[in-house]
C-alpha cells in the first residue's frame, strides 16, 4: 500500500483493489493536488477546504457520514466527532475515518477539534498508520495531538493540517508536535509504502512532503 501526502487535509491511500482520497483540498488552500483518480472519497465535513471533489476522476463513492462501508474490498468506519471543543457548537460536526485494506488500519481524524470520547477512541484505537492534525486554530494543537496519539496507541503517526511554505491558511509548523513526540530530527519523504510486515511495533513518528 502506498500513501501520499497531496497537501492539507489530503492523502491518496493506494492499494491493490482501490484508492481512497481524503478531505480534497481546492487551489485556495495553497496546494494544487492535480486531478486524482479514486474509487473512493473521503470528505471529514463539507467546509471548502476539505470537500473539493470536482477534481477527482474516475466515479469515486463519496463518503461523508458515520457509517459502515464495504467498497472494492475496501472497510470503512466513519466515527462521529466534532469539530471543536464544544461538541461542534462552534464549527459543527467532524467525521473520523478508519479505512481498512490489505491487513492495513489507517484512521484520518479530519478536522478533529477534541480528544475522543472512551466510545470514539475504542473504535480508532490500535490503527497501525494516524493521519493526524497538529496545526492548531481550527483543530486540535501539537500538544493535544500528542494526548491523541497516546490514547490511540497507533504505531505510525503522520501529521497533517499544519502550516508550509505552501499553505495559506494561519495554523502551526510541525515542529511543536515532533518536540511533543520527542522528534527530534526528521526528513520529510516523498511516500509512505508500508504492508502489514513492515508496521512498526512501537510508535514512530514520519513526515510526509506534500506533491508539487
Amino acid at each position: 500500500m502506498e500513501i501520499v501526502w497531496l497537501g492539507h487535509s489530503c492523502f491518496r491511500i493506494r492499494g491493490r483493489e482501490a484508492t481512497v482520497i481524503t478531505d480534497p483540498c481546492p487551489p485556495s488552500t495553497g496546494y494544487t493536488i492535480g486531478k486524482p483518480t479514486a474509487d473512493i472519497v473521503t470528505l471529514s465535513h463539507r467546509h471548502d477546504d476539505h470537500s473539493y471533489t470536482k477534481v477527482i476522476a474516475g466515479h469515486p463513492v463519496v463518503l461523508d457520514s458515520p457509517g459502515e462501508y464495504e467498497i472494492h474490498g475496501a472497510f470503512l468506519t466513519g466515527i462521529s466527532t466534532h469539530h471543536d471543543g464544544e461538541r461542534g457548537s462552534e464549527r459543527g460536526e467532524n467525521v473520523a475515518f478508519v479505512i481498512e485494506m490489505e491487513d492495513i488500519r489507517i484512521c484520518h481524524l479530519g478536522d478533529l477539534g477534541h480528544t475522543p470520547t472512551a466510545g470514539q477512541a475504542e473504535e480508532m484505537t490500535g490503527v497501525d498508520v494516524l493521519l493526524v492534525p497538529v496545526g492548531g486554530n481550527s483543530t486540535i494543537d501539537a500538544p493535544k495531538a500528542a494526548e491523541v496519539v497516546s490514547l490511540l496507541e497507533a504505531r505510525l503517526v503522520i501529521p497533517m493540517h499544519y502550516q508550509t511554505p505552501a499553505n495559506k491558511g494561519m495554523l502551526d509548523p510541525p515542529d511543536r508536535f515532533l518536540k511533543e513526540m520527542g522528534v527530534t530530527t526528521v526528513e520529510a519523504q516523498p511516500k509512505l509504502s508500508i504492508s502489514r510486515a513492515t508496521v512498526p511495533h512501537e510508535t514512530q513518528v514520519m513526515v510526509l512532503d506534500y506533491k508539487r
